[in-house]
């Protein structure tokens, strides 16, 4: 027996998603920030700090600000959204807490679409921002196993190193096997 949602998914030719991807939210001033695909999480989330709800013509918002790279605090991008609602959501260590929602577009490669987006604190996370099932549902297909098939990975030079320039050896790592060495027991 076939399932129907399954068959109507073949039938239709889905673009693939790598595991992590770079997108855009243009709603909310944002040009390019790194995100994991996560099939696992219902709702998407992106890191937000500094939030703040307000009124606008008696229209609830929220005011928040947002650093689209993980390792740059010196770019902060402000933004401001109409707030959808607040949501008891389960974060990754399996607490519930309550976050703002709001409804954004997400921008990957040509292709725009409208999303919820739950705002919270992901500064000790690996990625600023999370695209749940409900924004990749009849979209796309990810292939678990690629990155940025949609996207470009922005390549990033580190302090103290050049482009080009080779990665420094771990000059520590002969002693820690000698130190190791001295708990293995003689053969």
């Amino acid at each position: 027996m076939t399932d129907p949602q399954s068959s109507s998914l073949t039938a239709v030719s889905l673009p693939i998603v790598g595991w992590r991807e770079r997108v855009a939210l243009p709603d909310l001033g944002i040009t390019s920030v790194k995100v994991k695909i996560d099939t696992g999480a219902r709702s998407s989330a992106l890191h937000a700090f500094d939030i703040e709800y307000f009124k606008k013509d008696n229209i609830d918002y929220v005011r928040f600000k947002v650093h689209p790279s993980q390792r740059d605090k010196d770019k902060i991008i402000p933004a401001e959204a109409r707030l959808l609602d607040i949501r008891p959501v389960r974060n990754s260590g399996g607490r519930s807490e309550s976050r703002p929602v709001i409804e954004t577009t997400v921008t990957l490669n040509q292709q725009s679409w409208p999303i919820e987006l739950t705002l919270t604190n992901r500064d000790v996370m690996g990625f600023r921002m999370l695209l749940g099932r409900q924004a990749l549902r009849q979209k796309f297909l990810v292939d678990s196993g690629r990155s940025y098939v949609q996207s470009k990975a922005h390549t990033q030079t580190f302090k103290g190193r050049k482009k080009g320039q080779k990665k420094p050896k771990n000059e520590n790592r002969n002693f820690v096997k000698r130190l190791f060495s001295l708990f293995d027991p003689p053969s």
